[in-house]
């Protein structure tokens, strides 16, 4: 392949599309089609089902910013469970938090994270060596049934509702994500497009709302994620968002000490200040 284009569709009259320098691996499981291309702009970029995961050159934005804002907002991580995540960059993330005791990554598809180790070595550096690591190959949605606070932080880091993802995004999954935090647990999660899909956004934020007692959407730009701003959903029944001040989180992001390409406490709390056609969405009129 030289010189070609991948492209992905998320509705039939728009694509984005990257070109190719070269395929480096295409392999079909029983779950979904992986694939890694080397593109011109991006580097390595992981594909899956047609959909761009991730590239080498952005792949900063996302991982950063689904790790650490429940982190720093959380005055203990202590134990975090990530749902989905085989390429390992939440992961790396996240246990650059020394005060991070363990963390269980917990994967569907296995082949993701031994591929993404020779494809895009870079994202997951070493993290999948760590001791505070348990890896789990499974169902995160079976996994969870029927425990009771054991985490201080769950993160699904899932794909598209599609496929073996689906479940991701149910109801009764996350009643079950309630029931796995300890009372002053926090879930993050991603919520598809902010101007593409927005009824994506509005309703995992109704679903989550009858959840959880503090349910708020923050915002990134992710150049290979189509359609502008990409939603994130943070959810809590101890922990609201709003009564964070700076200070408490710059005080706690210099004592780690953690360098970061994207993330910074300003950006932490700016991350929530939603434009206004966003915030009919999630039902703030104000």
């Amino acid at each position: 392949m030289k010189d070609s284009w991948t492209s992905e569709t998320l509705y039939a009259d728009i694509e984005l599309k990257l070109k190719v320098q070269k395929k480096l691996y295409s392999s079909n499981s029983s779950l979904q089609k992986i694939e890694f291309l080397k593109t011109y702009r991006f580097g390595t970029a992981l594909i899956m089902d047609g959909a761009i995961q991730t590239t080498a050159e952005d792949e900063f934005i996302y991982h950063e910013m689904m790790s650490h804002i429940p982190l720093f907002s959380h005055p203990s991580p202590e134990n975090i469970i990530i749902v989905g995540g085989g390429d390992g960059g939440i992961l790396r993330e996240v246990l650059k938090h020394k005060v991070v005791k363990k963390v269980t990554l917990v994967e569907i598809e296995e082949k993701v994270i031994e591929q993404t180790k020779e494809y895009l070595p870079q994202i997951c550096k070493d993290a999948f060596k760590s001791k505070r690591l348990e890896l789990v190959i499974a169902d995160g949605a079976g996994l969870i049934k029927g425990k009771k606070k054991i985490y201080d932080i769950a993160i699904i880091d899932s794909p598209d509702p599609i496929g073996p993802a689906k479940v991701l995004f149910k109801n009764n999954f996350y009643r079950n994500i309630s029931k796995i935090l300890k009372n002053n647990g926090i879930m993050v999660r991603q919520s598809g497009s902010s101007f593409l899909q927005k009824e994506e956004l509005k309703d995992n934020y109704k679903r989550l709302s009858k959840i959880f007692k503090y349910t708020d959407a923050y915002i990134v730009a992710i150049p290979t994620y189509i359609g502008g701003f990409f939603n994130l959903i943070f959810a809590s029944d101890k922990i609201n968002i709003k009564s964070l001040s700076l200070t408490v989180i710059k005080k706690r992001f210099l004592k780690t000490n953690i360098k970061t390409e994207y993330y910074n406490p300003e950006i932490h709390l700016a991350s929530f200040k939603l434009p206004n056609y966003i915030k009919k969405l999630t039902g703030d009129r104000k």
